[in-house]
């Protein structure tokens, strides 16, 4: 769209310039009629603020004139996830404001439906905490017994999302905010690029079935290569990818449009082609192996925390790598539970929409689990699945985590809109695809400051709930500090919702009736 603007505008002018040369004099009036968008098309051109305009110079203003033209409060005044959207426009608008660190604050109070059934709270105090006495860049320390080279990492990190799915400048932006802010990017599935080294931010390096940047010629894991890439000193977690929230069950798919020579050189496939991840692993086959693997990713990488992320699908299995661990003596550094309702890029619509244990679930699953078995403190839990604002943050802590990713948030804090086609490379924003025209109206310099800003002021409102429950650090977070209504009339705490276990108790034989059937099956020597 770029270019065509510009050699439209150029021809336009000219063949006007040429026609009130040779023609009567009322044609110069018709020249700079057209003179008026051509100029604020070149004005939308060379700004950097604003991606859609940059890309798309006049028609990309139909956008904020249509948000003009829509009624002020209806921006607003919206229930919770009803607006068929990935993030509902609250949350939405949210994001935005906080990245260009614009006022967040709403007029008119609450505006949603208290009453509905879903909607949730949190308890604050009468006494809360005076703000200022809180800490204002909570961390949480990740590394156990055999990690020499823990990593203090932020309670707010950005999620997976692979160069190749994410442009060339997305991921540049993302990593230059992730240094600016001191918080951690992870690469995804799709390796480490140029693009994650060059501002030197913090990576957590994720390895998913396809081993990219961790794999031989034929595509099987090689631990030569795995240590190349992991004792770059850029690189300060390690996460071996089991399943994510979009697609469990289901390999990784890098569109061929996508798969351009730069990124098949770092994946080492075929460019141009479809690129599919196996459903499952082929460097181990049983939960005890997965746990002796990650032990020997942590020896390679010189002692880096390592761990993996999982969506929750059969109770047994995990419970399965629960028992691998306590018969081993061997526990990963961290595990990343994502919720079913996770994004991608690309994904098949039953496995998006279907497959997977939703977050809430899934995190108190997890939770509680590690602590039945007695193994909680060796592991930090780090919750993924539409993490947006500071009230999701406390909900995750409040059944487990210790800390959260987000891609969804980061991303619009880099200028995505939701246009839904990040399967297509056809994104107008520039953050999901390899068009370089596309690519070339997103500027780092602006947008990196953008995703800095979100993570401080979305920290920022972390910090406030928590002064005004009263609490001073996260550890206090409990389950009974957040509310459902469940029916109309009748309300509950997370702690009566989702039922916490007492250390040690399934090893002692006190086994709630639920887990009873999953701890049976699990066998550590077979999924």
């Amino acid at each position: 769209m770029r270019k065509k603007f510009v050699f439209t505008s150029i021809a336009v002018v000219l063949l006007l310039s040429i026609a009130g040369y040779y023609s009567w004099n009322g044609w110069w009036y018709v020249l700079g009629i057209v003179m008026i968008p051509v100029i604020i098309g070149y004005v939308d051109f060379f700004q950097k603020k604003h991606t859609l305009m940059r890309n798309f110079p006049i028609f990309g203003r139909l956008r904020w004139t249509m948000e003009a033209l829509r009624p002020k409060m209806y921006q607003y005044f919206i229930e919770s996830d009803t607006d068929g959207m990935p993030i509902n426009r609250i949350d939405r608008s949210t994001i935005y404001q906080r990245s260009k660190k614009e006022v967040d604050s709403m007029p008119f109070g609450t505006q949603l439906d208290v009453y509905k059934e879903g909607y949730e709270w949190m308890m604050h105090s009468i006494v809360p905490k005076n703000f200022e006495s809180v800490d204002h860049d909570p961390r949480v320390l990740i590394g156990n017994k055999d990690c020499t080279q823990p990593y203090n990492a932020s309670i707010l990190n950005i999620s997976a999302m692979s160069f190749g799915s994410l442009s060339t400048a997305a991921v540049e932006s993302l990593n230059s905010g992730a240094q600016i802010g001191g918080f951690a990017h992870n690469t995804g599935e799709g390796g480490i690029s140029p693009y994650h080294l060059r501002n030197n931010g913090d990576l957590i390096w994720q390895i998913g079935t396809g081993y990219f940047g961790a794999r031989d010629r034929d595509g099987n894991f090689s631990i030569d290569v795995f240590r190349n890439n992991a004792t770059l000193p850029q690189v300060k977690m390690i996460e071996v990818k089991l399943s994510q929230g979009a697609k469990p069950g289901h390999g990784g798919i890098l569109p061929a449009k996508k798969n351009t020579e730069e990124i098949a050189a770092i994946r080492n496939v075929v460019p141009f082609t479809t690129v599919y991840s196996p459903p499952y692993h082929s460097a181990f086959s049983t939960p005890r192996e997965l746990i002796q693997f990650i032990q020997l990713l942590r020896k390679e990488s010189g002692g880096k925390p390592v761990g993996f992320k999982l969506c929750i699908g059969k109770k047994s299995e995990f419970v399965a790598i629960c028992k691998a661990m306590v018969e081993l003596d061997i526990y990963p550094d961290f595990i990343t539970v994502d919720g079913g309702e996770g994004g991608t890029g690309a994904a098949p619509q039953e496995f998006s929409n279907y497959v997977g244990a939703p977050f809430l679930d899934a995190i108190a699953f997890v939770d509680n689990m590690l602590t039945g078995f007695n193994i909680r403190h060796h592991i930090k839990l780090i919750g993924s699945g539409k993490i947006v604002s500071g009230f999701s943050i406390i909900r995750a802590m409040a059944l487990g985590a210790d800390a959260v990713n987000s891609a969804r948030a980061m991303m619009m804090a880099l200028g995505c809109i939701q246009a839904l086609e990040c399967n297509t490379n056809t994104c107008p924003t520039g953050v999901a695809t390899q068009d370089p025209q596309l690519v070339a109206g997103l500027d780092v310099s602006l947008k990196k400051v953008r995703v800095a800003n979100f993570h401080k002021e979305t920290l920022k409102a972390y910090v406030e709930l928590l002064a005004s429950a009263g609490l001073n650090h996260a550890d206090q977070i409990t389950r009974d500090l957040i509310y459902r209504r469940v029916f109309l009339y009748e309300t509950r705490s997370y702690e009566e919702i989702f039922p916490s276990l007492e250390p040690g108790c399934l090893l002692e034989g006190i086994i709630p009736e639920k887990y009873r059937e999953d701890l049976k099956k699990a066998n550590p020597d077979q999924w």
